[in-house]
């Protein structure tokens, strides 16, 4: 049996390059000063939650798959140890594993992601309305397929790579669907509910619904109990899991 640690990864300003402040501001502004301010408090104690749960972790045998990480060898470990620099809260826990005999995997496919990062940096760096009009329906009609044809490269990946009684994990985007292309006989684990990370940003960003969005972010920030468990399609979640 085949398992695979499934890590929901909020990014942070570190993760964005030279686009983190142009989309620091637009989530300013989209959700408030204040709400956004909230937001990025509970997001450093996640990861510090995160981080607490992969300590505890034997990785002498762990396979670890990255959002975003075009090699692996060399460069794929200098991509690491550069995003670490930068202060990535992600990158910083990859390292800390590789140097406990963890071992990194290309993950991701560069014609696809330079496709999306190019269609999100003339989002985030248009200056006048129709730019940005124009812009944000070129993304939103091109965004779909990219993230489907992404998601079925990782799994593929995943599927292709990680070998019997190994165990892999994978740390990417909440809202990624990369879970239903992986193959059947992967066990797969979530180190955080993905659905309520999900909840959360909706809630973030809506504002509707002030009790829920409280209840949304404890979980987020609660420590990491149990894992929900998806094996051949059958959704289990222990109730103590956040």
């Amino acid at each position: 049996m085949r398992e695979l640690l499934y890590v929901p990864v909020i990014h942070v300003d570190s993760d964005m390059g030279s686009i983190a402040s142009d989309i620091d501001k637009r989530s300013a502004n989209i959700c408030g000063e204040e709400q956004w301010k909230r937001h990025k408090q509970s997001v450093t104690i996640f990861w510090d939650k995160i981080e607490e749960y992969f300590k505890k972790l034997d990785a002498g045998n762990l396979k670890i798959y990255q959002d975003g990480l075009l090699a692996d060898g060399e460069l794929g470990q200098k991509i690491i140890e550069e995003g670490a620099l930068r202060g990535s809260r992600n990158f910083r826990i990859i390292l800390d594993l590789m140097g406990k005999g963890g071992e990194i995997r290309k993950t991701e496919d560069v014609k696809l992601l330079k496709e999306e990062y190019n269609r999100i940096l003339k989002l985030a760096q248009t200056k006048s309305l129709w730019e940005r009009a124009t812009a944000y329906i070129g993304y939103r009609i091109h965004k779909d397929r990219i993230m489907e044809e992404r998601d079925q490269f990782v799994a593929a990946t995943i599927n292709g790579t990680l070998k019997e009684k190994e165990t892999g994990v994978l740390f990417m985007g909440a809202f990624h669907e990369v879970v239903q292309h992986i193959a059947k006989d992967i066990n797969v684990k979530e180190v955080k509910n993905i659905q309520k990370v999900r909840d959360y940003f909706k809630e973030l960003i809506s504002g509707k619904n002030r009790d829920k969005f409280d209840q949304l972010t404890e979980c987020l920030i609660a420590d990491v109990v149990n894992s929900a468990l998806v094996n051949s399609g059958q959704w289990t979640v222990d109730s103590k899991n956040h």
